[in-house]
């Protein structure tokens, strides 16, 4: 029998992809949003994918903030922005 993928949707693009395939951003319960590449932190998580296209979508259109329940900060986006660069 074969394995089940997991999927999770990209809120930049909208477009269900394999887990591993994205990139989580997770809201801690301290309150910090951040860049999560191993998918294990602990924290409400909405996923991106690893192209910086699709985060500055979401950024646009406020899904991030609406997906986590809260405001993300300017230097936040810029931060994960430049995590996201210096991933790939």
């Amino acid at each position: 029998m074969q394995k089940k993928i997991p999927l999770r949707q990209c809120k930049g693009c909208r477009e269900m992809k394999p887990k591993k395939d994205l990139v989580r951003v997770v809201l801690s319960p301290e309150g910090t949003v951040s860049m999560d590449l191993t998918g294990k932190k602990n924290g409400r998580g909405v996923y991106v994918c690893r192209d910086i296209a699709c985060l500055r979508r979401a950024m646009r259109t406020k899904a991030l903030s609406r997906e986590l329940e809260t405001e993300i900060p300017e230097e936040v986006y810029s931060q994960l922005e430049a995590e996201m660069e210096a991933a790939q």
